[in-house]
Order: structure tokens, then sequence, then C-alpha cells
């Protein structure tokens, strides 16, 4: 049994188990009959299709009169109540033998040591861990155990206790998440990743996902512009800030008829972020905030906050923060005689801020996310689970996660082992019931079932429905409009061949590997985007908007990896250099080291690309062309990379094209000037070069990037 030691400041020294089951309790027989428990692995066997086309309308269960701008345009999320669906070749790829791999790696991201929010990752580790070891104790997948593979959130802008101000707070540090992400998808080889807390991390991930195809599931981070990104790998089983605030927003101002209400949240991205849709559902149902106070993330001393919000004549207090800070808010307010009503979002809530606040709670009510005094036998029982293997009780970071790991587990089983046809498996998921309770996912692939409210009376939290609605409304979900479909068969499979009539402009899959596929078009009268791409067919090509040439002057080759510099300064590239010069113009190399920190790195480039107005980018190794790929798909320039990674040209990506690891960064210079001699030194014109067939310095490329065997 693998075991992983992690020093966690918050919890002392602990051992934890990411893929044996013996510590976890023998479920019960109330725990039998949930489907999630009792369910074997089917190991890809039937796996499923692309989620169907429908159609879910208003976006996130907005009523009218908090739509944004409703009584002026249509509203931009507008775009968001039909499916992302994913439209590529991830699907076609084989699932490996089973029989090679000895576990069923899951990477887990997260803050977990050295983090103000370490308490928060643990508890979400420890639920997806027992929703991991009970799945192994139900026989796994095909006897092969499920595991979490650990990965740090390093949130560096709030490590201030822990440093002190002697710590990076540039823009640098955000190579930390993307550096943990790329591990997990290259290096670790895991089949979805799970996390984080942090939206900022999320979001890189997210970018990464784009790039790798991989899902990226939460059941923590509530940042609402995630699914707005229209990236097709993200599913999260948390209803996000513009539910919780709008839902607030109605209790607060429609309900109970206050009407001057101040604000008091943390100064961070939850913080920032979070109250925006409640700042904005409160103008639109004419009652702006009266005032709004922030304090830093370990602030302990609200006092001078709270004497501002106690002379703006205020009827009530909205927290946007944790338990800790909330329990302080609620004992100051009490000793400076205030008397308002208090209202949270959903992270204020719970036994840590009961504890802590004591008396000084009665009153408070907070948006959650479920029931949490409900007393079925399914949440009863996953309680006594939790409570005996990790001796506290589940809250709702712990309770979320175990819900959201079973529906990824649950998805694996059915998709089997392929990124794609795991998020098909996700994406399908349109209700659920859980421990917590019943989910309802929009086409985004996040939960939008109604929230609750719950209540501090007499030390004890009660809990009930809060809708948006001043009456809800029946929930409308209907399919799209129909069009004329047929199958297409996938993988010795049919499956609906995902097409939409709606929201023009419409995407069509762009990889259809056997030509005895016949994915009809659609009858409506829009621009459609055709395929950009066939695997193993037409390769890729470009079709974006036409590159400038290069400025005057010298032109300008990017080195990325490890040692650049001293590579620049070889004799060998140095006459390469020398040897390009051609009607006055010389070429001049950017060199960029890859061993420093990957923010850094992903800086210097983008001020190459950008400000120097780079031609073309050249790869040393594997880590440096992936990073550079990502940039050139942003600023549409050549990247050569050396190194024998072939998932490098598998995305259909038109700017890649790789070269072998032996070959020597100096013959990569010469092949791009060679190509420059009939491009010109034209960033688009230099790819259609090299792209072209034609031989350059000893080598050819496949319009797919790949070089062209003798």
């Amino acid at each position: 049994m693998g075991k992983v030691r992690l020093l966690l400041g918050v919890v002392g020294i602990m051992s934890v188990s990411v893929s044996g089951a013996a510590q976890t309790p023998a479920p019960s027989n109330a725990d039998k009959n949930n489907f999630a428990a009792a369910h074997v692995c089917e190991c890809g066997a039937h796996p499923p299709g692309p989620p169907r086309d429908r159609l879910v309308t208003p976006y996130a269960g907005e009523p009218d009169d908090l739509r944004p701008w409703a009584k002026f345009a249509q509203p931009y999320d507008v775009n968001y109540v039909t499916p992302n669906i994913y439209a590529g070749a991830a699907r076609d790829i084989p699932d490996p033998d089973p029989k090679t791999l000895s576990e069923i790696r899951i990477g887990f991201f997260a803050p977990i040591e050295t983090n103000p929010e370490a308490v928060f990752g643990t508890r979400i580790m420890h639920g997806a861990q027992l929703a991991i070891e009970e799945a192994n104790a139900r026989g796994g997948y095909g006897g092969k155990p499920f595991k979490l593979m650990l990965q740090n959130d390093y949130d560096n802008w709030q490590r201030k206790q822990v440093s002190g101000d002697n710590r990076p707070t540039d823009s640098s540090i955000w190579g930390a998440a993307s550096n943990a992400t790329v591990k997990m998808v290259y290096d670790d080889q895991d089949w979805a990743i799970f996390g984080s807390i942090s939206s900022e991390s999320t979001h890189i991930a997210l970018r990464v996902a784009l790039r790798a195809e991989i899902p990226v599931i939460t059941s923590a981070s509530t940042d609402p512009t995630l699914p707005e990104t229209t990236i097709p790998w993200f599913f999260t089983n948390l209803q996000d800030d513009r539910v919780q605030g709008l839902t607030l927003a109605r209790h607060i101002f429609t309900e109970l008829e206050l009407k001057r209400v101040a604000l008091l949240r943390i100064n961070n991205r939850y913080g920032r972020f979070g109250v925006a849709k409640f700042r904005d559902a409160a103008r639109r149902l004419g009652h702006p905030l009266v005032i709004e106070q922030k304090f830093l993330p370990g602030d302990s001393d609200f006092t001078q906050q709270l004497k501002v919000i106690q002379s703006s004549r205020s009827d009530a207090i909205v927290l946007w923060a944790d338990q800790g800070p909330t329990a302080s808010v609620l004992k100051q307010m009490r000793a400076l005689g205030m008397k308002q009503r208090v209202f949270g979002a959903f992270r204020t809530l719970g036994p840590d801020m009961l504890a802590q606040a004591g008396p000084a709670a009665e009153g408070f009510e907070a948006v959650f996310p479920y029931d949490a005094s409900r007393q079925d036998p399914r949440w009863l029982d996953f309680n006594t689970r939790f409570e005996a293997r990790f001796n506290e009780k589940p809250e709702q970071f712990a309770s979320l996660a175990y819900d959201a790991m079973n529906n990824l587990l649950d998805s694996i089983c059915k998709a089997g082992l392929n990124r794609a046809r795991i998020h098909d498996a996700l994406a399908n998921i349109e209700a659920y019931d859980g421990v917590t309770g019943h989910y309802i996912f929009d086409p985004n692939q996040k939960n939008v079932a109604p929230m609750y409210l719950g209540t501090v009376h007499n030390g004890a939290i009660t809990y009930r429905i809060a809708r948006m609605d001043k009456t809800p409304p029946a929930p409308q979900t209907s399919a799209a409009p129909t069009s004329p479909r047929s199958q297409f068969t996938s993988a010795g499979d049919e499956r609906d061949c995902p097409l939409s009539t709606v929201n023009c402009p419409l995407s069509l899959p762009y990889a259809l590997v056997s030509g005895e596929r016949d994915c009809p078009l659609s009858p409506v009268n829009c621009p459609l985007s055709l395929p950009y791409a066939r695997v193993n067919d037409d390769g890729v090509v470009y079709a974006g908007p036409h590159r400038e040439d290069a400025p005057a002057g010298a032109i300008n080759i990017i080195l990325f990896g490890p040692h650049a510099a001293d590579v620049a300064q070889s004799n060998e590239f140095r006459e390469a250099l020398a040897s390009g010069v051609k009607d006055g113009r010389e070429w001049k190399v950017l060199p960029i080291d890859s061993n420093q920190n990957w923010g850094a790195a992903a800086t210097e480039l983008v001020h190459d690309l950008m400000d120097e107005h780079a031609l073309a980018i050249i790869g040393l190794d594997r880590n440096a062309s992936h990073l550079s790929e990502q940039l050139a798909l942003k600023t549409f320039v050549p990247v050569l990379a050396i190194s024998d990674d072939k998932t490098l040209t598998s995305t259909n990506i038109p700017w890649i094209f790789r070269l072998p690891a032996q070959t020597t960064p100096a013959r990569a210079l010469r092949m791009i000037q060679s190509a420059t001699e009939h491009s010109g030194a034209n960033p688009e014109k230099l790819r259609d070069a090299l792209a072209s067939g034609d031989t350059f310095s000893g080598v050819a490329f496949m319009d797919t990037g790949e070089p062209r065997l003798p």
C-alpha cells in the first residue's frame, strides 16, 4: 500500500494512504443501497457518447429581475445555455492494456501544506480519499486500485504569515500551479485532475487541460468565470458565487425587505469575485450597497471596519469570508453593541464558526449547498464512516469532495481509460443523488440546484430551501431544436453526432478518423465552422488572421530550454547566426532558460514574442516545447521542437514542427534561415513554408508537423 507523508501545520504529522482500503470501515447495510458505493466498475465496456444537445434556460436559473442587462440588451450569458461539446480526436485514442498498469492515477491538486487554506485542502483530500478507498474495496478498476497523486497548491500570495515579506509576489509564482498541472498530465499520466480551491490555480489547470485534453473536477472553487471560459473539460458539483450571490440577494432584499446593506469581505480573489454577483443583484433590485469594507488574509481585528459600517447606518451586513474570521466578526460586533442582522456565503457557516463564535452567532444566516441536518440513512451513514476514518465530522469541503470523486470514479468506470470519454461520461451527468443530496447539472457541467439557507439558533444550525425566484417556476429543460442526425461509428460504438442547431456559428467534429463516418451538417442558416483538422488524413492548416512581416532590423529567434544562454554562445550556434546574414539583415538569438520558475520563463517568452517580435521559437527539450506551443497558439509563431515526444504534434496545432531529440539547435536555426529565404521574415509564411513538404537544411515536414521519414 503506497503512502505519502505530509507535514500539515494545522493537523500535525499524518500518514495518508491514497491507494489502499485497509483503513476504511466496511460499508453498512444502508450504504449498500448507494449506487455509487455498490456499483461494480464496468471498465469501459459500454462507453458513453458525447452529451446530448440540450437547451437549459435561464442560465444558472437567474430570474428576470436579476439577469445582467436584461432591461437593455440580450444578456451575455445566453451563450452558456447549450453544451460546449468536445469535438476532437481524443476519443479515438485506444485504451491502454490494464495489464500494463499497476494503478489508475487521479491527480489531486489542493492546498495541503504550507498554505493558510491547508485545513480545507486536507478535508477535500479526506473526502476524495474515502471515495477512492471504498471504490478500491469494491475491486477498483478491474482489480487495479485507484490512486490519488498528490500535488500541493502553493499559494504564495497568502504566505506572508509563513515566509514574511521576503517572498516573491510577482507573476512568476503562477508557475507553481502550471508546473504541478503539467506534472500531473505528462509525468504522472493521470486520467483526470481533481482540484483546487483557488480559482487562480483552477484557471491555470483549465488552460493546461485545454491543451492536454484532460478533465478537471473541482468541488471547492466557486469562481463563476470558470465555466464561462467555454473550455469543455470543466466539471463542478458546487453552486458558484453567481447562484450564492443571487440567492442571498433574493432573501435579503425581497423576502426580508432590507434596504441598507453593508459588505465586509476578505481581500483576495475569492472575496473580489465572490461578491460581484451579489453586488450587481443588490443594484438591480434597487438597493445598491451602502458601503464595502475589506480585510487582509490573516487579519483578526475587524474593529476599524466594523466602526465604519456602524457609522453607515446599515440594516444588515453580508460577510464573504471563512468560518474563523466570521466568528471573530460576530463576537466583535456584539462587543461594539452592533445589532445588525448578518448574512454570509457558504464558507462562513459550519461547526468551526459555531464553536468559536458561541452565543454571538445567534441569528446568523448563510447560504449553503446542502442540508447538513438531514436524517436520511445515506447521509448519516456517510458521517459515521468518515468520522471513523478521520476522527472528525465531514463538513462542506469533505462532503462535496466525496460526492464529486464518486462522480469521477463512476465516469472512469463507464468510459474506460480514455480522457475524452471520461469527459463525455461527466458531461452526461444531468442529475445525481449523492450523500449530500440532489444535484442538477447545466450544460456547462456545473451544479445549479437550489441552495439552502442555514440559520443559527440556540447553538445549532437549521436549514431550509432558498430560491432565487420570487415564486419558483418549474425548471425549463428541453432538447435543442432538432435537425437531421445520423449515427457515426467511433471505436466500435454508435454515438449521436454532436451537432448543435443553436447559437451560430456551428462547430463540427474536427477529428473524423474513419472514412466510413457520415456526420450530417445542420440545415440552419448560419456561418458554419468546417473541420480544421483530420487526423491521419489532411494534416492541419492555419486559417486565422494574416500576420505582418517582422519589423525592419535584426531577425529575432527565441531559444528556449535548459541552459539556453550557453547554447547560444556555442561556436556552432554562433556560426549558424553569422551564416544567415543576407542583404545586411542579421539574425539575433533571444535565449530564455527553462530551468527557472515557469511563470518567470513565460513572462520572458511573452515579452520576446510581443515586444521583440520574434519570428520563431526553438524549443530545446520536451517541457520547453510544450510551453512554447501554448504561446505559439496565441501569438501565431512557428515552433521547432527538439524532442522525441510525438504528443507535441497530436493536438492539431498548426504552429508546431517536431525534430528528433538528437538534432542540434544550430541545425534547427539553419532550417528556419533556409525556409525564410522562401517565405521572408513573416511568421505565417514561414509556417506555410515549413508545412509545405519542401526540404530545408536536409529536413522536410509532413503537414502534421512531424518530420518526414526517408
